[in-house]
């Protein structure tokens, strides 16, 4: 897969590290970088391929191999992407 844009520095909540494995991050983290934003509806992968044009926060929302949600949210201004559960948020 190709990326679509930069992560910049990315955090993980200490929520997220304790419940999610390395693979379930990487795998996701990829997909996301790649422009594939997951389990969105079709108005808010829209939303998200304006953000990356326009350069807005992108989200995407992924499940562990253990049927867990989390997300993967980037910054408008791509400096920081956050791993975390929809309850961190």
């Amino acid at each position: 897969m190709t990326c679509k844009f930069a992560l910049g520095r990315t955090f993980i909540t200490r929520n997220a590290l304790d419940r999610l494995t390395v693979e379930d991050v990487l795998k996701a983290a990829v997909r996301h970088a790649a422009g594939d934003w997951g389990d969105l509806c079709a108005e808010d992968w829209q939303e998200n391929e304006l953000s990356l044009r326009q350069g807005f926060r992108l989200l995407s929302v992924y499940y562990s191999n253990a049927g867990e949600k989390f997300w993967i949210i980037t910054e408008a201004d791509r400096s920081v992407t956050t791993v975390l559960m929809p309850e961190d948020y």
